[in-house]
């Protein structure tokens, strides 16, 4: 195994596995860890932090191994209609109501395709909100408002 990473993908990966597993680790320490068989509240944070770093570490050795592929494009509008998404439905879903906060949640996920139109994102949309509503409202039974106050209802 030569000392210099091949892979750089999985040497970044790896990395950011660790720093993420150490983050999460290191904000547990406050919490009481506690046994295997009595566990406390940071009990199962910190076994996931613990395999999380192990999964990190595996992903880095095996940058030193093979020979990989360069970084590609990042994809930017993935990102920025992802990650806000899931943002907007926690900020939105007491005030909207859970059927309006996830129908234009899914509008907003659903642009991170460049090939997703719009007749189409509507139809997912429709369908995304229908089938949770019918899952969590009614077959679960879930307590939570399907419209909310910011609505004229």
């Amino acid at each position: 195994m030569s000392t210099k990473p091949k892979d750089s993908t999985d040497l970044a990966a790896g990395l950011l596995l660790m720093a993420i597993a150490a983050f999460f680790g290191w904000q547990t320490l406050d919490l009481e860890i506690g046994t295997s068989l009595r566990m406390g509240p940071g009990y199962f944070p910190m076994v996931l932090s613990g395999l999380l770093f192990v999964l990190g570490a595996l992903v880095t050795l095996k940058a030193f191994g093979r020979e990989g592929e360069p970084f590609g494009k990042i994809a930017w509008r993935g990102l920025v209609f992802i990650l806000p998404a899931p943002v907007f439905f926690g900020l939105t879903v007491r005030g909207l109501g859970f059927v309006p906060a996830l129908f234009i949640t899914t509008l907003i996920a659903s642009q991170a395709s460049v090939r997703m139109r719009p007749l189409p994102a509507l139809v997912l949309a429709v369908a995304v909100t229908i089938l949770s509503t019918l899952i969590f409202s009614y077959g679960l039974g879930l307590p939570f408002r399907r419209f909310g106050p910011w609505l004229p209802l």
